[in-house]
């Protein structure tokens, strides 16, 4: 660990449905198995107002981390619009048009994330815009969803404005599911190496997170309805043995551990914030 660690925000992303596209275009839309810097990135811009076409230079410069709570498992909905409508309320076309009778009907396929839930850590050195984006989430200007209008959160998002946020990460209460037979794995996503994981270096895990496995197109440039622009840009991937005492349950448990935890770790670290 280093000194003088950067502040950051940590978010809890849950829902019933959630999706995060990477390759999403025209008829079929997927999902990321993780939240993606375009869809986190989008969901503050909507909380602070912004307008589709405001530069994205500050925002797009937090870093982020996710842990992967739980995966969840991937569903594909077969979907239409515009099927049995009048010929004047017809789905309108890229120049303006109605579609013509026969071929009303658009088909596509999407796919959503169910039952997963994430835990993000959002780190900058500009303490100013985390307070702004931390405002933002509790009192949102637009309502805030989980990569699509159709996913909103179960729950408040913004968990905590907090000094060192990576050592939170690995540390706040685990929502899993069902019993958990030994120390299993958590995955963390991130666009830096992850070998500054604040965790036990005598810890066995499948690699330590300083190489990047990949790349994904997920960081924006513009999110113009007509012109939207992302860059491709490493991922680092570490899956990381942690103790059994943040596995919390599911449900109420949960809930009840990470409001202890929060009221035990956060009350400081957020007044100093302020």
């Amino acid at each position: 660990m280093t000194e003088n660690q950067p502040r950051g925000l940590l978010l809890r992303l849950a829902g019933p449905l959630q999706s995060w596209g990477t390759h999403s275009k025209y008829l079929w839309r997927d999902t990321a198995r993780f939240p993606t810097r375009s869809g986190v990135v989008g969901m503050l811009a909507a909380a602070l107002g912004r307008e589709r076409g405001a530069p994205l230079d500050d925002l797009a410069s937090l870093s982020m981390t996710v842990r992967v709570d739980r995966p969840g498992v991937v569903l594909s909905d077969f979907h239409t619009v515009g099927g049995g409508l009048p010929a004047d309320e017809q789905v309108i076309t890229v120049d303006g048009k109605r579609r013509p009778e026969g071929k009303g009907t658009l088909v596509s396929k999407r796919q959503y994330l169910a039952d997963a839930a994430f835990t993000l850590a959002l780190t900058s050195d500009n303490a100013e815009l985390l307070h702004l984006c931390a405002g933002a989430l509790r009192d949102p200007y637009w309502p805030l969803f989980l990569g699509r209008r159709s996913c909103p959160p179960e729950g408040p998002v913004l968990l905590g404005n907090v000094e060192n946020p990576l050592h939170h990460l690995v540390r706040l209460p685990l929502a899993t599911k069902g019993p958990r037979h030994g120390l299993q794995p958590t995955d963390f996503y991130s666009d830096k190496p992850l070998g500054q994981l604040p965790v036990d270096p005598d810890a066995p895990d499948r690699g330590d997170g300083d190489h990047h496995s990949g790349e994904v197109t997920d960081e924006p440039l513009s999110f113009e309805p007509l012109e939207r622009r992302y860059r491709p840009r490493p991922l680092y991937r570490r899956a990381v043995t942690l103790p059994d005492a943040p596995h919390a349950g599911f449900g109420t448990s949960y809930l009840e551990n990470l409001q202890k935890y929060i009221e035990i770790h956060f009350a400081t670290s957020e007044r100093s914030a302020r």
